[in-house]
């Protein structure tokens, strides 16, 4: 289900690449052509870059590939890199705890008080936000499930460093 939900995701950002290179495509041929433009093209790119940035994370993070540094790591015994890599997805999953709370804060006030962007189009505040808190909450959710297999794999004593390394090589999960 978390795959499901991970690729649609990742088709959602893919699809907001295109509309910002439509967008952008259409507004400055506009300018050169015809001297006008496309309305609160600034809005509309600035949350389309939400949608492109914060939606494919958890896919990122189901086929590890985050940006690692190891050449400290690789030298310790694959027991010890593979603690240090639970570690380091409780420590994700700690970090994306207080930027959670404030996704939902925000979403929530904007969903109450109705609040739009100031622009010809008056377009309202509220889906930036919602896809913001959805693409962070499904990221939790992926590293608290790596963190619980990757849990259980190191106290079975699979080599957690070889199984990581083959999934973020192959962009399995």
């Amino acid at each position: 289900m978390l795959q499901r939900i991970e690729r649609l995701l990742l088709d959602l950002s893919v699809c907001a690449i295109a509309g910002l290179c439509l967008l952008i495509t259409a507004s400055v041929i506009l300018r050169a052509t015809l001297n006008s433009g496309i309305p609160d093209t600034v809005v509309i790119v600035r949350e389309l870059m939400v949608f492109a940035i914060i939606l494919p994370l958890a896919a990122a993070t189901a086929a590890r590939s985050h940006i690692a540094v190891e050449f400290v790591a690789n030298m310790l015994s694959p027991r010890a890199q593979g603690a240090l890599i639970v570690l380091g997805s409780i420590a994700g999953l700690l970090a994306l705890i207080p930027l959670l709370y404030s996704g939902w804060r925000e979403m929530t006030h904007t969903l109450t008080n109705g609040a739009f962007y100031f622009g010809q189009l008056s377009l309202p505040k509220w889906p930036g936000r919602v896809i913001f808190f959805i693409g962070l909450t499904v990221c939790w959710l992926r590293l608290l499930h790596l963190v619980i297999t990757d849990a259980i794999r190191l106290r079975r004593g699979e080599n957690l460093a070889d199984i990581v390394r083959a999934a973020g090589a192959s962009g399995e999960h």
